[in-house]
Parts: C-alpha cells; structure tokens; sequence
C-alpha cells in the first residue's frame, strides 16, 4: 500500500514538472515574439565583417554595368539600377522591411559621429545599423544584397541610416558629414591612438616630416583625415553637393539641439529631437541624453568619448593650424558654411 502511494506521488510529481517545463518554455516562446513584433530583434547586434575576407574596393564606385552610381537613387533609399530584378526588391517579411539607407554618416573619424546617431536614435521614424558596415570601402565585393541584410527592418515611414567614417576619406565609396577643427580632431585621434599603442612617439614626432623646417607629413592618416576639402573634391565627382549635409562637431557639443534641428529637416524628419533631450555632463564636457522614459540612468557616450587629450606645444599647434587653413577656406567655400576654425 504505502508502495503504491509513493509511486502515484512519484507520477504527480513527475507531471507537474512536466507541466512546469512546458509554462515556462511558453512564457520564453512569447516573450520573444513580443520583442521580434516590436523590431528589437533587428537592433541587436550582429557580427557585421570579416576581418580575414575584407578587401579594398580596387575600382571606382560603380554599378554592375561600370557606370557611377546615381547619388539620389542611393541616398533616397532606393537599389541603383543594376539590371537585374532582384536588386530592386526589398526583402520584406511581416515584421518590416530591409531597405537600402536613406541616409548615410561618412565621417569624419573623431568628429562626433557616435554622438550624431545616438541622438538620431531617440527619433521613432530612424533605425539605425548598430556597427559600421563598411560596404564601400571594405566589402563592396560581397554585393548590394549582402549590403541590404545588414539594414535593421523598417515600416512605412522610417529612415534606414548608417555610419561608417571611413567612407569620407575613400576615393572609392558614397549623407551626412560631421566635421571638427582639424586641429582638435588631430589631436583627438593621437589620442584615441594613444590608449590603444602607449608606445606611440611624440604628437609632434609624427606630425612633422621634418621638425625644424616645420614640414607636415600628410602621409600620417591624423593629419590626412582632416584636409576636407581635398576629400570632398572626390565625392563631388559622383554626388552633387545638394546631397550632402554638413554638421558641425562643436555646435553638436555647445547647442546639440539646434544641429539634430538641421539633421532632422535635412532627413524630412518631424522635429522631434529637440533640447528637452540633452543636458550638459561637466564631468565628460558634452551633452547627455537625459534619462529616457523606463530607464534608471541618463544616457552618456562611451567611456572612450571625452577622454583628457595630452599637452601637445602650443608652437606645434601653431603650425599645424597655419598649414591648415588654405584647405579650410577652400572647404568653407565649396559648402558654404563658416566652421570657425581658427
């Protein structure tokens, strides 16, 4: 008798375990739909190259027939023509649809592009590729299809954008450019460097071919990335300038509200980033996002964003200042736009 309740406990027992099993496998079952029916699944991120497989583009930005490719049916969101059928549909499923970017950031490298598409995040009708895919100037040989996959699903009315800073300074790549006094980003890039190489020479070691005479060496990508107007002369033989929107990097640190204002117009976006989002962190020394609705903390960048840069000679930021303003008067004038950069 007491053998036969043990078992019939046994078999209760090993039911509801069972039953158990089965609830909370459910509860995990919906509770992913949940997040897929609500577009987070394409926000998480992905393993977007392969270092081993990436390649230089060894040709000019052309389409499968060779010719250049067409700014506004790109930048506009849609797949240049290249022939064939399959280049023209959007891979579409009920969640959302994977679109070419509407918009694109190109740089500069150490301008503020992280900040850019951080706040560009608050907006509803923007998504955003998380990492920098890197298409055009690494993996164009891996195709447009390959290029539309990485894009996070988008409904009726939303902006596909990405960002990789890279492309500004690519003979070969395709638009949103935010740019920085050269001579600060320099620095900032050195510095960046720097954390990574302890090793590193001098600032002035390396930006001087010689340092008596006062010749720069171009050839160090520090001081190369910021001759803007030498790289836009080779984007303006494929885009038009119409096309581009130039952000400022200071005004996006002293008055972030009014520049996210321009982006937004120049996106066709609704305003609806606007200064209620920011707030001033005097510890990192640029804004913040303020704590959005369900979180415990504010949103700041990075910790490898607003670190101290190193006391560089004021006579060799001199001289890097005064070899950069020809390029800078010439970058003023083809955008129309006063920087102020000294």
């Amino acid at each position: 008798m007491e053998r036969a309740d043990w078992r019939g406990a046994r078999r209760l027992e090993r039911s509801a375990q069972s039953k158990l099993s089965v609830f909370f496998t459910m509860i995990l079952v919906f509770t992913y739909l949940f997040y897929c029916l609500n577009g987070f699944c394409d926000s998480l991120p992905r393993p977007v190259y392969d270092h081993h497989q990436g390649n230089h583009l060894q040709n000019k930005l052309q389409d499968g027939h060779g010719g250049p490719y067409n700014a506004s049916s790109l930048v506009r969101g849609r797949a240049p023509d290249t022939g064939t059928q399959a280049n023209n549909i959007s891979i579409a499923n009920s969640f959302g649809t994977k679109k070419f970017p509407q918009a694109i950031i190109i740089g500069v490298k150490k301008g503020g592009t992280r900040a850019l598409l951080e706040f560009l995040r608050i907006h509803p009708d923007v998504r955003a590729v998380g990492a920098e895919p890197h298409f055009f100037d690494r993996f164009y040989d891996r195709g447009l299809e390959w290029y539309r996959s990485l894009m996070p699903r988008t409904l009726e009315g939303q902006i596909t954008m990405e960002k990789t800073p890279s492309y500004f300074i690519t003979k070969e790549a395709p638009l949103i450019v935010v740019v920085r006094d050269p001579v600060t980003r320099a620095v900032s890039d050195y510095t960046q460097t720097l954390t990574k190489s302890p090793g590193l020479p001098s600032f002035q070691n390396l930006a001087f071919r010689n340092s008596t005479t006062g010749l720069i060496d171009t050839s160090w990508s520090a001081v190369r990335i910021g001759i803007y107007a030498k790289h836009l002369e080779n984007w303006l033989r494929y885009f038009p300038m119409s096309g581009f929107l130039f952000v400022s990097g200071e005004r996006l640190v002293t008055d972030p509200a009014a520049e996210m204002g321009r982006v937004q117009d120049f996106l066709g976006l609704k305003r609806v980033v606007t200064d209620k989002h920011f707030y001033f962190n005097q510890t990192k020394g640029f804004p913040c996002l303020k704590k959005p609705e369900g979180s415990s903390r504010p949103r700041c960048l990075g910790k490898s964003k607003g670190r101290p840069h190193p006391q560089i000679p004021t006579d060799v930021l001199l001289r890097l200042r005064e070899f950069y303003r020809p390029f800078n008067l010439k970058f003023y004038q083809m955008t129309g736009q006063d920087f102020g950069w000294g």
